[in-house]
Formats: C-alpha cells, sequence, structure tokens
C-alpha cells in the first residue's frame, strides 16, 4: 500500500525549500583550499572555474604534477564528488603531499581533490540544485560540478591511465539521503545494508580484477575489509572477489567511467565503523592508491 500514498516528484519550489533547509558545517576555505594551495611547492595548482553560488567562496581546484611528461603514464585521483564523503578529500590531498613522491619518476598526476565545495561545506550528497554529481558525469550535464570538471578534463581525457575515484559509504546513506531520493523523486528505494568495512567498485565492461585486488590487499593493511552479506553481495550487488564489486560506470554517469582509463577504481571507506578514525579513513584511501600504483608498475 506504501505504493500508493507517494508523493509527487519535487518541483522547483519543493527544491529551493530543501536548499534553504541546507546549513554550512565546516570551512571548505580553512579546511580544503588552504591545503591545496600549499601543495604549490610540489605541483602546479589552477582553478577551473567555481560554482556560480558563490564564485569567491566556491572556486575548483586542480593539481598538477609539474613538468608534465607526455612519455608517462598519467593518474587522475578525484574526490569529494559527494561533498560528505570527507576522507575522499582529505585522502586525495594526503597522498599528494606525502606519497605521490615516491612515483613522480615513473607517472604523472592531475588531483581534482574536492568537485563539490559546497556539498563539502553542508555534508551533503546532492548539490545545490539536489542533483547527485555522480550520476550526472555526460555533456551538458546539469550539475555544474559536473560540468566544469569535464571541461577541464577534456584536454587530458584520452592520456588517463588509471583513474582513483575516493568515495565513502556511510550510515547516512541509509538515514538521510535514501529517504531524500524517494522524495525528491517520488519513489520508494528498498533498504540497503551498509557495509562495514571498505571495499572498491570496479568496472564491469573492463574490471581488472588483479588490479582491484591489488587495491583490497594494500588497504587490508591498514584497516578492514567490507564482507559480503548473507546474499552474497555487497550494497545489492554480487562481489566478485573479497571486497570487490563491478558497476556499469558509463551507463549510470559515474566518475569512474567518464573517461577511458585503462585502470579505474572508486574506493568506498567506512567511516562510521567503531574500529575507524578520520586518520585511518584517509589513510585507507592512500593506501588504495598506492596498491594500485605498485601493481601498474609491475605491468609497465
Amino acid at each position: 500500500m506504501k505504493y500508493l500514498n507517494l508523493p509527487s516528484p519535487w518541483g522547483k519550489k519543493e527544491k529551493e525549500f530543501w536548499f534553504n533547509e541546507q546549513r554550512i558545517q565546516r570551512s571548505y576555505y580553512e579546511e580544503v583550499v588552504s591545503e591545496i594551495t600549499a601543495l604549490s611547492r610540489l605541483y602546479d595548482v589552477e582553478s577551473y572555474g567555481a560554482l556560480s553560488l558563490a564564485p569567491e567562496k566556491y572556486p575548483l581546484y586542480l593539481i598538477r604534477s609539474k613538468n608534465f611528461d607526455s612519455k608517462k603514464k598519467t593518474v587522475l585521483i578525484t574526490g569529494g564528488v559527494h561533498g560528505y564523503e570527507t576522507s575522499g578529500v582529505h585522502g586525495a590531498l594526503l597522498f599528494m603531499e606525502k606519497y605521490a613522491v615516491k612515483y613522480f619518476g615513473d607517472f604523472n598526476f592531475l588531483c581534482a581533490p574536492c568537485l563539490s565545495p559546497w556539498g563539502y561545506e553542508t555534508i551533503n550528497r546532492w548539490n545545490p540544485q539536489a542533483i547527485d554529481p555522480n550520476r550526472s558525469f555526460y555533456p551538458n550535464s546539469p550539475s555544474e560540478e559536473c560540468a566544469l570538471f569535464l571541461s577541464v578534463m577534456n584536454k587530458y581525457k584520452n592520456d588517463i591511465y588509471v583513474h582513483f575515484d575516493l568515495h565513502e559509504t556511510t550510515d547516512t546513506d541509509e538515514t538521510i539521503f535514501r529517504p531524500a531520493l524517494e522524495k525528491r523523486d517520488g519513489v520508494v528505494k528498498e533498504p540497503s545494508e551498509i557495509p562495514d568495512g571498505f571495499y572498491v567498485v570496479g568496472l564491469s565492461n573492463k574490471p581488472q580484477a588483479d588490479f582491484q585486488k591489488s587495491v583490497i590487499d594494500s588497504v587490508r593493511k591498514v584497516t578492514h575489509i567490507a564482507p559480503a552479506d548473507a546474499r552474497g553481495m555487497i550494497i545489492g550487488v554480487p562481489i566478485q572477489s573479497d571486497g570487490v564489486i563491478n558497476y556499469d560506470m558509463k551507463k549510470l554517469f559515474l566518475c569512474g567511467g567518464f573517461s577511458n582509463a585503462e585502470y579505474s577504481t572508486t574506493t568506498e571507506v567506512y567511516p562510521d565503523s567503531p574500529e575507524v578514525n578520520a586518520e585511518n579513513c584517509n589513510l585507507a584511501q592512500v593506501m588504495a592508491i598506492v596498491g594500485g600504483l605498485d601493481f601498474i608498475l609491475t605491468k609497465i
């Protein structure tokens, strides 16, 4: 009977009401931009635009290897596609600050550490227009965050060899964001069990199982890996191996599928576990990148 009592999907008025309910809870400038600009001693740092909501508050940055070398493989790291997924942002910055130097001789690096700065400040999955950026990586995207990113990536898209897209799966995915999605779209979404631990999502059309396993084995050194549920699944998707599931990322317009990278993985940290803290979550993101790059070095 619940299907008979669904509200109508949100229109402009309801989306504006939702937007006005959101509150700034932390500072993008103090917590993220300050770290990005500090990296200018190691990298070229450029702004590739700003959110029209408040351009002075929400500039967007790309961190790029100095002396970009076309003979090297290019690594792309993205974080903060969903602004509330904190370790995706700070794990990317931690890797670029302290770990990437080990790989400077072998790779070029591109890093967009926080694609959704308003989402970061409001601890939100959606952007100001109640759009999920991570379903919006396609031409003429209605998500400004995605459109600006895709624009700056045009000149690099064909050069990306490996892409690490850093995410989290949180308890609020079920307690806040699934109910909000039901209201926004006027649909019923079946509840999903939140995995207790780290997992990754590969591309169903290019799964690269050995690469994904190397990522998982590296992360296992610092945090626990999510087990499959009783049905052998993680978030409703059959597991391929320990901590690994696959999506058709291009069909879903996910960030991890926007390019034709040879290797791509979307990480999912579980920050609500009593076994972890913020430092550990950031390090799990770092170790995912390290594990993936160490694997690729055996192949090139």
